[in-house]
């Protein structure tokens, strides 16, 4: 049986018998065989037994959690099994040393910004007020520094939203709470993927919490924001212009009740189901020669970190050719 990723939008109840975790509510109860389950995306109010945890742990399913507005709270991240020493001891190493952190800061901003790039190409656009940011990023000296660098490209970026958006505005990024549709889609796509990141982790041999872009800090998986920004333009940014675009979303799809903009129930419904098809969209791979999926990219750049941090191959960011 395929493994495949669950989202539960509604409240109810996770619960296990004998193989199965069921899930219950006002409706009725559902099963799901254990394994079927990859991740489970929570964005209701849900409650989980010790014995349904107990058995996710087991057979390692991640469970992410998301508030009623959408935004991520946190993830059930089941004792690793594929830990190595050997790997998080260079991981830390390539963090503690600032050239190779920097290298690690500028290849991930390189591959957001390639992507950007490659979104507006496509969209019919002019990318060469973001390209040009690579110059300044070969010259840069610091994290921070790249960091700057990775903000303006995207301001401008998102400076051309206006021009391949049909029906809806965009204006200017705004967060917590969004100010209009497209940030609010925007949001919910950056929490949904930085989950999915970190499902992908888990199945390596990578810690989550050792980041080369983004400052590790106390209660946040700081790697999966770093590998994020890689893949943003792929799966959040082209996936928003195509629902908004293809007029897949409307007015109904969306609250203004929480001082902004936020996806309604049928709005968020929409938008997984989008989401998690794009996730499972496959694409013939170079170097590879064979068809592997959006999702499956990013776990192969984990392994390209791997290698990287062990000195076996140095690590170049994934970058879109189609």
């Amino acid at each position: 049986m395929r493994k495949k990723n669950f989202y539960i939008v509604s409240d109810g109840k996770l619960k296990r018998k004998e193989n199965t975790i069921y899930f219950e509510n006002a409706e009725g109860r559902r099963p799901i065989p254990i394994n079927s389950i990859y991740a489970i995306y929570a964005l209701g109010s849900l409650t989980v037994t010790s014995q349904a945890l107990n058995y996710l742990a087991k057979e390692g399913v991640c469970v992410h959690f998301f508030n009623r507005y959408g935004y991520y709270t946190g993830s059930f991240y089941p004792r690793e099994s594929l830990i190595s020493g050997e790997v998080v001891v260079r991981q830390a190493e390539h963090y503690l040393d600032r050239e190779k952190r920097l290298y690690l800061a500028k290849a991930f901003v390189e591959g957001s910004i390639m992507n950007m790039a490659r979104v507006l190409r496509r969209s019919g656009e002019d990318d060469a007020g973001v390209i040009s940011a690579l110059q300044g990023l070969g010259e840069a000296e610091s994290v921070e520094e790249v960091m700057g660098i990775e903000a303006a490209a995207r301001t401008e970026y998102y400076s051309k939203f206006d021009n391949i958006l049909t029906g809806m505005k965009f204006e200017r990024r705004s967060r917590q709470p969004p100010e209009n549709e497209v940030n609010a889609m925007i949001s919910f796509g950056n929490s949904l993927l930085y989950s999915a990141v970190l499902t992908e982790i888990y199945h390596t041999q990578l810690h989550p919490a050792i980041s080369y872009l983004h400052e590790p800090s106390e209660r946040r998986f700081s790697l999966s924001l770093d590998i994020a920004e890689i893949f943003k333009p792929l799966l959040v940014d082209r996936l928003v212009i195509s629902l908004v675009n293809k007029k897949m979303v409307g007015e109904g799809d969306f609250d203004e009740e929480f001082r902004g903009v936020l996806l309604s129930e049928s709005g968020k419904k929409k938008f997984l189901k989008a989401f998690n098809d794009r996730l499972e969209r496959t694409i013939k791979h170079r170097t590879l020669g064979r068809k592997v999926s959006y999702q499956r990219l990013i776990r192969l750049e984990c392994y390209k970190l791997v290698k990287h941090i062990l000195n076996a191959e140095k690590y170049k960011p994934f970058v879109m050719w189609w």
